[in-house]
């Protein structure tokens, strides 16, 4: 089953004032699942199931938090990095013995309040706040580095293949900090990088980071094909 992915902030917004007051979250270690960013998850334990069928009889959304270092120890609960990423689900398929493959699409960041009593199902559920970080309008300095980011990329974007276009049109999304969000969950890996990212609220910020990846990219490239620039 597939669902037309959501960019829309207004309804981002309406989908986010239905879900987070309880909001089923789906705990990975290392995993940081940014707005704009894809991720495919094969879900196989029993309550990730159960979840998995609950979201996809409402609004698809769920939250991906990354655990916090140590969980393989915890006795409760592992704790989970307080900002974590809400994806909505834009394909799905039910195995015949019951697993889910899923792509999740990015839409938001938000940051816990509180976690709920366990559900009779088995999974965690959060009260959780909406992180505003994007104007309504972007600053002239927004724009000038968001057309700095788009001209990295179209610099990049040749040597890359089919995976460079990709990124040209992700630099091209509208908003800027959505655009740098969208990058880097593109070309960078480190969870710690993009927990970072992730907890950044200054689209500027945003914007800079993206950039440095970027950057990083083009040296690799770089000692690979020649210099580029």
């Amino acid at each position: 089953m597939s669902r037309a992915p959501t960019h829309d902030f207004a309804t981002i917004e309406t989908l986010l004032a239905a879900s987070l007051d309880s909001l089923p979250v789906f705990p990975l270690p290392n995993c940081v699942l940014l707005p704009g960013g894809l991720l495919p998850l094969h879900v196989f334990e029993p309550r990730y199931r159960a979840l998995t069928k609950d979201c996809l009889q409402g609004s698809g959304v769920m939250g991906i938090a990354r655990l916090q270092p140590g969980y393989g120890n915890a006795a409760t609960e592992p704790a989970i990095f307080p900002t974590l990423g809400v994806g909505q689900i834009v394909c799905s398929e039910e195995l015949p013995d019951g697993r889910f493959m899923l792509l999740l699409r990015g839409i938001a960041r938000v940051e816990v309040e509180r976690e709920l009593p366990l559900c009779c199902t088995g999974y965690r559920q959060f009260r959780c706040r909406p992180i505003v970080n994007e104007p309504a309008q972007p600053t002239a300095r927004e724009r000038e580095r968001h057309q700095q980011l788009i001209q990295l990329c179209d610099q990049i974007a040749p040597h890359l293949a089919e995976a460079g276009q990709q990124l040209a049109e992700l630099a091209r999304t509208p908003c800027p900090g959505f655009a740098a969000d969208a990058v880097t969950a593109a070309i960078t890996m480190d969870p710690n990088e993009r927990q970072r990212m992730l907890e950044t609220t200054s689209v500027l910020t945003r914007l800079t980071m993206a950039e440095a990846a970027l950057h990083d990219l083009l040296a690799h490239v770089n000692a690979q094909h020649g210099d580029l620039n």
